[in-house]
């Protein structure tokens, strides 16, 4: 099973051929390649696995995601404790 996390594209920039940016993970900046999703722009979300954004979604649909990757994570503290 494969996990992509949406995050929001801050920056786009060329660094050694290839196109890179800076995507914001609620706070955490990342670096993620961009070649998979070569319609990226800033100011669009895009999911990234393995720090590669593979494909470009709406606002939407990251916050859908975010919000059931927030309740997965609450369901394993509370099974989990501390």
């Amino acid at each position: 099973m494969c996990l992509g996390i949406p995050g929001l594209v801050t920056e786009v920039e060329q660094e050694d051929g290839l196109r890179v940016g800076t995507v914001d993970f609620g706070g955490v900046r990342k670096r993620v390649c961009l070649a998979y999703a070569p319609e990226a722009s800033a100011g669009d979300y895009v999911i990234v696995h393995v720090g590669f954004a593979i494909s470009v979604v709406d606002a939407a649909e990251a916050q859908r995601t975010l919000a059931v990757l927030r309740a997965m994570g609450d369901v394993l503290d509370q099974e989990l404790g501390p």
